[in-house]
């Protein structure tokens, strides 16, 4: 080990081989590391996003940095990081682009915008009401003392109304979801609970370091005109790009070439207006042309390695900042579980009874539910930027990590108790329509 240590802490004479160097082993240790916790996050019935994301905490000062400093020093070092950060960052932003463009806008039921609206604010408000609530109450115990108590319970509101929603996405994709009825208003869902907390947590930050809330509005106003414009006018350019596929059968050269700066540059441009760049991804997948063929062309050709290369790194990124050791003591586990429970009550029922109020069978509620209560490493990022920004504690740091994990491995148990498979696989075989009046209510099921 102290030769592997040596090895990577060498310097030849051009700086540049030796930050290569030191690149490499860290790669190959996150690869390795997720893919064995991958493993065996599948072995108990769990995605293997879970695994990745608990490979990656693992790797941070939880475990190895823990256990091994020496070696966690050695393998990701300061001049690392910066790295590990530009690529977790470019393949969060793809996975996010590949997400987007495989949603299927062909198919649609009748009001389903409207119900993912629906469902996306039963997802946001009672989750952020009980967590300010609970906040509120809690400001004298948990705060830091030049944070306000209505900015620390915001923050800690719009923390568990977050959904994880590129887990949630892999998730679905995992399991062939992304095109059923329940997959596609989950992920619009899920994409406007994102998008709403990103705006709180815009003016939670303006008026905590003294910017001003206009900042906070001419970031919610840009990242609109953005959207409109991806839609609006990027979009129809694109679309001669899908007929070219489509006679052809492949992506050519030039075609790649657009489709990797059109992600890029609009994660680029959203980073900058303030949003974080996934959503600059998610709505430049949404500007792809939507023929099936270009669909099946991109997602052969880059998921693949955006899932298996440049995802485990944004995991292993997050865990490097996550630190679990700052909950001691009987008062701060009772909080957690506070915590923990009013997070888990407002997305999980939430979510379900208003998809079921929406005409969606009972089954159906209730995976919509459980699986828009992971939070995952969306809480993490939103919460590192709280903490980074002074706006909450390390304690309060580490139990909202252990939100995130303990609800993100919670969503497919509960997901599966809900949907056997059998229920399963007659939703992902149903044509759209199936099983809904026209009102949009759900028909009585046919027998056997």
């Amino acid at each position: 080990m102290s030769g592997f240590l040596a090895f990577t802490q060498a310097s030849p004479v051009d700086p540049n081989l030796g930050l290569v160097l030191r690149v490499l082993p860290a790669l190959v240790v996150i690869l390795l590391a997720a893919a064995v916790c991958g493993r065996l996050a599948t072995m108990v019935m769990q995605p293997r996003v879970v695994g990745e994301m608990v490979a990656g905490v693992l790797l941070g000062p939880t475990l190895l940095g823990a256990v091994f400093p020496g070696a966690q020093e050695a393998l990701f070092p300061a001049d690392v990081r910066p790295i590990l950060y530009v690529l977790s960052t470019i393949g969060l932003t793809l996975y996010m682009f590949l997400v987007g463009a495989g949603m299927d806008h062909s198919v649609r039921t009748p009001g389903e915008t409207r119900r993912a609206m629906a469902l996306a604010a039963s997802g946001i408000l009672p989750s952020l009401v009980l967590g300010s609530a609970l906040g509120f109450l809690l400001w004298d115990r948990l705060s830091r003392p030049d944070v306000g108590r209505v900015e620390f319970a915001l923050f800690l509101g719009g923390a568990l109304s977050l959904t994880a929603f590129p887990m949630l996405a892999r998730i679905l994709y995992e399991r062939g979801l992304e095109n059923t009825r329940v997959g596609r208003i989950t992920l619009v869902a899920a994409s406007i609970d994102d998008a709403v907390a990103w705006c709180l947590l815009a003016v939670l930050s303006a008026v905590h370091l003294g910017t001003g809330g206009g900042d906070a509005l001419r970031t919610i106003g840009l990242a609109v005109v953005f959207t409109a414009v991806m839609l609006g006018a990027v979009a129809p350019l694109l679309r001669p790009l899908g007929r070219q596929v489509e006679r052809t059968g492949r992506l050519g050269a030039n075609v790649v070439y657009v489709i990797v700066l059109v992600p890029l540059t609009a994660g680029w441009i959203t980073d900058w207006i303030g949003v974080y760049s996934v959503f600059g991804g998610f709505v430049a997948g949404l500007a792809m042309p939507r023929e099936p063929a270009f669909r099946q062309a991109l997602h052969s050709r880059m998921m693949d390695v955006v899932s298996t290369l440049l995802l485990p790194v944004f995991f292993a990124f997050s865990g490097l900042n996550t630190h679990l050791g700052g909950i001691t003591g009987g008062s701060m586990l009772l909080v957690l579980v506070a915590i923990l429970l009013t997070g888990f009550c407002g997305k999980y029922f939430g979510c379900a009874l208003s998809t079921r109020a929406l005409g969606f069978g009972w089954r159906e509620s209730w995976a919509v539910g459980a699986i828009m209560n992971a939070r995952g490493l969306m809480i993490l990022i939103f919460i590192n930027i709280g903490l980074a920004q002074g706006l909450i504690t390390q304690e309060v740091f580490a139990m909202l990590v252990l939100v995130a994990v303990l609800t993100t491995a919670g969503a497919l148990p509960l997901y599966k108790l809900a949907m056997p498979e059998r229920h399963e696989r007659a939703s992902i075989q149903e044509p759209a329509g199936i099983g809904e009046t026209e009102h949009g209510r759900e028909a009585a099921p046919v027998s056997g």
